[in-house]
């Protein structure tokens, strides 16, 4: 009986040693994957905001390249608000021959002392009947040397023809693979056409352009000639629109691609101050809107 009693009781403790063993290995095992699990979370986390935690280490902590451009205190905050806020979105610019050749570093540009990049530039082209932007064949060729997406703009005059002015364009820009959509900039109101014959010429001047390229070009125009001439009528086109005004987003109630927020824009690599633009979208999203055909 005492035998069977010291066997009962070494073999319970035996039994018990390999219960605890096994639970304590599950605890160890559900620790690391517990571990394991918060460390990929912080990761993906500080990926996730690692433009807004760079934003604001240059906000509070770096002073400014720039030693010639200033803004107001009233612009210089609206431009960190809206950068604070689209951080996660694609940063570019627009130029034109007002941007000189030499004033530009093609390889260093940058807004906010290179906590945000600039990925795309869109570059004019055109303007009207017959008219070129004497900087543009040099500049769409750096753009491409320095691996920005690049887009070309057609500045429209109103009261000039609209089979003449796609013609102009299709003459002077070459897309390729890779490159945005063509733009139509409209922001002049016609002295001797209505609104009616305008749309029309417009869309003259869009199906021109779309049978080339086989894409829908892009509308650039400013927020309150959108609302007030084209609203309605350009529904399946893209929207890049211009408004300076210190608002959340461009324009309320419609999609939008683009946002041209400032023509005050301090670049890094630009001694002048341009248009700068936010693409509604990330990287990705932009690369998905090129040209992938022609």
């Amino acid at each position: 009986m005492t035998f069977y009693l010291i066997f009962k009781f070494l073999f319970l403790q035996f039994m018990a040693r390999k219960i605890y063993k096994k639970r304590r290995k599950f605890t160890f095992t559900k620790r690391y994957i517990f571990l394991a699990i918060l460390f990929i979370s912080l990761l993906f986390t500080g990926f996730y905001l690692k433009n807004k935690l760079m934003f604001y280490y240059v906000m509070y902590f770096k002073k400014s390249e720039h030693k010639t451009l200033v803004n107001s205190e009233t612009e210089t905050h609206r431009i960190h608000k809206i950068i604070e806020k689209y951080s996660d979105k694609t940063f570019g610019m627009d130029i034109s021959h007002y941007q000189q050749k030499e004033d530009i570093e093609w390889d260093s540009l940058s807004i906010f002392n290179g906590a945000v990049s600039i990925d795309f530039v869109i570059l004019r082209a055109t303007m009207g009947n017959r008219s070129t932007d004497k900087h543009f064949d040099e500049f769409w060729k750096l753009a491409k040397k320095n691996g920005k997406i690049r887009g070309a703009y057609h500045f429209y005059r109103a009261d000039e023809d609209p089979e003449l002015q796609a013609k102009n364009f299709l003459k002077n820009v070459k897309l390729e693979i890779g490159d945005l959509p063509p733009v139509l900039d409209i922001e002049k109101i016609p002295r001797r056409k209505t609104k009616e014959n305008l749309i029309k010429d417009l869309k003259i001047w869009c199906k021109t352009v779309e049978e080339k390229y086989g894409v829908k070009p892009i509308i650039y125009t400013y927020y309150d000639y959108y609302k007030n001439y084209l609203k309605g009528n350009f529904e399946d086109y893209s929207l890049w629109i211009a408004n300076y005004n210190d608002v959340p987003e461009p324009s309320p109630n419609d999609d939008w691609k683009f946002w041209q927020f400032t023509e005050n824009g301090i670049v890094y690599g630009i001694n002048t101050k341009v248009d700068l633009n936010i693409f509604n979208g990330n990287l990705r999203d932009l690369k998905n809107l090129t040209i992938a055909t022609h």
